[in-house]
């Protein structure tokens, strides 16, 4: 099997990205980050969750964003609640995140003779972030290109970005259909200190709606709304 490196969060687009790259044939690398995020449990469920979808290694790099804060996912910064402005970026946006940790990604790539990357951004529904948008993708690729040693060697990089034009119901379709248990995945930007999902976050308000969209229940553990929109 050919290799590749999967950016892997431990939350359910991640997750589904995972199961996408087995499904087409690679060997995933899984690659998360310890990067100062309120939301932390997500590692644990990604730590738990890596080997049992077939990843080969699995890595948690630490970044510490905290010192450079901007996000409400890095810093003193409320989580905001019950939907946000569509015309705003979000303050759960985390200056350059996927830059930089596909960044890492590209280094792990090259130490590991892996030419494949997969991501599991997505521009449909989504909160608004601009390093999850296609034109992003394609300049990351096309850097990886011109930076690295392979590449200008002619052993070109492509990254994957699967799930970048489907809705949250058809993630989880996907997922579904490739056996994805969604149970150990975590999606929530402020959970609880027992790791439940405060359902009203952004994170948690788009993932109740696509399980609803679907016409079956979320089954992770929510505060209030009990895995139900």
């Amino acid at each position: 099997m050919k290799k590749a490196v999967v950016l892997y969060s431990g939350g359910l687009d991640s997750t589904t990205c995972m199961a996408i790259a087995r499904d087409e044939g690679f060997e995933p690398y899984a690659l998360s980050f310890s990067y100062g995020q309120r939301h932390s449990v997500e590692l644990d469920k990604a730590r738990e969750y890596a080997p049992l979808i077939g990843a080969k290694e699995h890595m948690v790099i630490d970044v510490d964003m905290r010192q450079l804060g901007g996000s409400a996912l890095t810093a003193d910064i409320e989580v905001p609640k019950d939907g946000s402005s569509p015309d705003a970026i979000p303050v759960t946006y985390v200056p350059a995140r996927n830059t930089i940790f596909l960044s890492f990604a590209l280094g792990w790539a090259e130490v590991l003779g892996a030419a494949d990357i997969y991501i599991g951004v997505n521009a449909l529904d989504y909160s608004g972030y601009p390093d999850c948008r296609p034109e992003f993708v394609a300049a990351f690729e096309q850097m990886a290109n011109l930076a690295t040693k392979a590449g200008v060697e002619g052993q070109p990089y492509k990254i994957h970005a699967p799930l970048i034009d489907l809705t949250k119901a058809q993630i989880i379709k996907k997922g579904l259909a490739l056996g994805v248990d969604y149970r150990l995945t975590h999606s929530c930007y402020d959970p609880t200190p027992t790791g439940q999902a405060c359902g009203h976050c952004d994170s948690c308000l788009l993932r109740l709606k696509g399980f609803a969209d679907v016409g079956t229940e979320d089954p992770v553990v929510y505060v209030e709304h009990e895995g139900k929109c």
